[in-house]
């Protein structure tokens, strides 16, 4: 069993607390502000995530000292860091170094080094060239991203050979890339049916996180919901900015109404969002939606890119959580930081799927945004 001191700690590696007491930069505890996380997130992760609530409470632990390791170490580590990810069951974070010697950096923040070949400034650079790639070679795959477990940015196309064809019309390092054929389609989850949360003329979207430009109340959304100059209803306002393709995010203006610091829950219950800070690779995250509702899964990669019908979208997160059409722009958040905005995916709600958000703070730099946070 745990001890008391490792579960409030939130400890990355869960064998150290069962075996030894941690050292003392692994026993830095998990910001003051932090609050329990609220009873609709821990059911909803127990039903997706097919957890007790004692895994489910000690994943949440871990998973938000990870947070803060995972920011230390990016800058402690500088150009040698290759990306981080947790475990399966969250109880470990792996950090990967092209450096052997950064090694008892990364033990002494309770992490577990993983030397590797590339850094994550290189694989970012992988991916930036294949997404410069010709359109063409870009629209026959269906999605690419950094994968940090691997070392390698993955290209998954219908068939191997449209994965192979995109990665040679890219020009890159064939060792960083590998390919395979996947059964996604990624498609924007807009819907033209009446519902709740916002609409744009007869369709419907979903709002991302309440945000103030100066003293103007808001929203953000995705970006292929509306161009901007349009108009919304359910709150009334107007999109000032939309970035899609190639991005998927925007923001409304919506003067008159009042921004909180909420996310809607299951059974409608409010998730208090208290700031912006990424969640690593295998974190838990949940996504709310006005189709769907509260959903939750895991973190499976960042920086991806996925190819729709539309075109290419860049910079997203791959995430297990299942979403449908009319939750395209809602919540995607992680114990209380917000992460992104629902963008698009495959599957469905029924028989499971795989969906990408945009990352929120990416919108709030860009339109100069500030999340609304309690």
């Amino acid at each position: 069993m745990l001890s008391k001191r490792c579960a409030l700690t939130g400890a990355i590696i869960l064998a150290a607390c069962l075996a030894t007491p941690l050292s003392p930069a692994a026993a830095d505890p998990a910001p003051q502000s932090a609050s329990p996380a609220p009873p609709a997130m821990i059911d909803a992760l127990e039903r997706d995530l097919g957890l007790s609530e004692a895994q489910v409470v000690a994943r949440l632990a871990n998973e938000e000292r990870a947070m803060a390791v995972e920011s230390n170490l990016t800058t402690a580590l500088g150009g040698s860091y290759g990306g981080a990810w947790l475990n399966a069951d969250a109880s470990k974070l792996m950090v990967a170094t092209t450096d052997p010697a950064t090694a008892p950096t990364i033990e002494a923040q309770g992490a577990q080094p993983v030397v590797v070949a590339r850094s994550l400034a290189q694989l970012n650079g992988v991916m930036t060239q294949v997404d410069q790639a010709p359109r063409r070679a870009k629209a026959a795959a269906a999605l690419w991203y950094v994968d940090v477990t691997t070392n390698t940015v993955s290209v998954q196309a219908p068939t191997v050979e449209a994965a192979e064809a995109l990665a040679a019309a890219a020009g890159v390092d064939r060792s960083a890339v590998t390919v395979s054929a996947t059964a996604e389609r990624p498609t924007t989850f807009i819907n033209i049916i009446g519902g709740a949360a916002y609409y744009i003329g007869s369709s419907r979207c979903s709002v991302g996180f309440a945000v103030t430009r100066g003293s103007t109340p808001g929203f953000t959304t995705a970006g292929h919901c509306g161009r901007t100059g349009s108009r919304t209803t359910n709150p009334t306002g107007t999109f000032q900015g939309s970035s899609f393709p190639g991005n998927d995010y925007a923001w409304v203006a919506a003067p008159g109404n009042t921004a909180t610091p909420y996310v809607r829950g299951s059974g409608g219950a409010n998730v208090t969002v208290r700031g912006s800070t990424q969640a690593s690779v295998g974190s838990s995250i949940c996504r709310s939606g006005s189709t769907t509702g509260w959903r939750c899964g895991t973190i499976q990669q960042h920086n991806a890119s996925v190819t729709y019908p539309q075109g290419t979208v860049s910079g997203l997160t791959r995430t297990s959580a299942c979403a449908q059409p009319g939750d395209s722009g809602g919540s995607f958040i992680s114990g209380s930081q917000a992460q992104g905005m629902t963008s698009g995916g495959s599957g469905n709600c029924s028989i499971g799927g795989t969906t990408y958000h945009q990352p929120v703070n990416e919108a709030l730099s860009v339109y100069g945004l500030t999340l609304r946070t309690g």
